[in-house]
């Protein structure tokens, strides 16, 4: 791990880990076919989306391949940030899990804000969340493992319960706290963290083995599963969140074992770069998706977004801001919020000016 003059906090270009932002810049891509629909709030008297024909399969194929595999990922890279952030207050000589907790105050103040403008923002949340992360600083990697095989374990028996057994007294609760998108959350925030930890993401080469093991485990789950939300979206389950949530997990390890991979190619990687903009002011981009989604909802004057709008919608918005990131970082080396944001974890500027960004991580 490099080491960074205590006065500076700031990261170089050349310290960032480039698949990390190119990979945050497409979860904020698929992010965007959640939250898009929610952009519009349905009122009393409005018209309900039409999810017949064309729509129905829409919203069938986000359901298997987006629906909490995007956040998922989204969590995984918060968790990485946490330690490549802490550990390099560390290397400087500074408290790592108190800058990190107030780093995770000015989240929460950020989110909050956010909620302000769109009821669905996550940044709160995570920012709540995240401290529970700071006890595993001081951890061992294999001690973590083990944590994070046995929630992993009693999330997906929790799930697995409330699906087939919901009536069983007495675990009804503690099934739905478990199996619950913040469980779900903290587990892709420590999976992440170990990852991090590990070094497999600063060293992805080195343990492509382990990689191939994580797809190889990952995709039988990932596609079964899809099957199963497939069948479950047409026949109109009632456990369809259940399902999905189920297939979350297995998904995103595929997807993010799939990219690190493929991101180590440098043919490949270099068509990533715009997107790897977008991925560096993280903050800034998704507190944007909201008023830039709105915009063209407004624009195209609809009453309800339907999946085809979603689409449209999700595309449009995503490229407006793979165009405004790579000019803004043709001019100025950090996002506007994330400047807020590193003001508010440090109380202070760096004495040296280096070229830096910092996403939600």
């Amino acid at each position: 791990m490099n080491t960074v003059n205590s006065s500076n906090p700031s990261i170089t270009q050349q310290e960032r880990i480039a698949a990390l932002d190119m990979i945050r810049g497409l979860a904020l891509f698929g992010i965007l076919f959640i939250n898009a629909g929610a952009y519009k709030v349905i009122v009393e008297g409005t018209p309900m989306p039409d999810y017949t024909g064309l729509n129905g399969i829409i919203s069938s194929l986000i359901d298997i391949f987006v629906e909490k595999k995007f956040f998922s990922m989204f969590s995984f890279l918060f968790g990485a940030g946490f330690y490549i952030f802490a550990s390099r207050a560390e290397s400087r000589g500074d408290k790592p899990r108190l800058r990190f907790a107030r780093r995770l105050l000015a989240l929460l103040l950020l989110g909050i804000i956010h909620f302000l403008f769109f009821w669905g923002s996550i940044l709160a949340v995570y920012a709540v969340i995240g401290f529970l992360l700071i006890p595993f600083y001081r951890v061992k990697a294999s001690t973590t493992a083990r944590w994070l095989g046995a929630l992993i374990f009693i999330h997906i028996i929790s799930l697995l319960l409330d699906i087939f057994s919901p009536e069983i007294r007495g675990f009804s609760q503690v099934t739905a706290f478990a199996g619950n998108d913040a469980a779900a959350i903290f587990i892709m925030f420590l999976s992440g963290f170990l990852a991090a930890k590990a070094r497999w993401i600063s060293r992805p080469n080195d343990f492509s083995k382990q990689m191939r093991t994580v797809r190889l485990v990952s995709l039988p789950c990932f596609i079964g599963i899809s099957i199963w939300t497939w069948y479950a979206s047409q026949g109109h389950d009632p456990h369809m969140d259940n399902i999905i949530a189920l297939g979350a997990i297995p998904a995103a390890y595929f997807y993010l074992a799939s990219l690190f991979q493929l991101l180590q190619h440098d043919r490949i990687a270099k068509y990533f770069r715009p997107i790897a903009r977008v991925g560096q002011m993280a903050l800034t981009n998704y507190w944007a998706q909201s008023f830039i989604g709105l915009a063209i909802i407004s624009f195209m004057n609809l009453e309800t977004v339907s999946p085809v709008h979603i689409v449209i919608i999700s595309v449009l918005t995503f490229t407006i801001q793979i165009l405004y990131s790579v000019v803004w970082f043709q001019f100025i080396p950090m996002g506007p919020l994330e400047k807020v944001w590193r003001f508010m974890t440090y109380g202070r500027k760096p004495l040296h000016r280096e070229h830096h960004n910092e996403a939600v991580s």
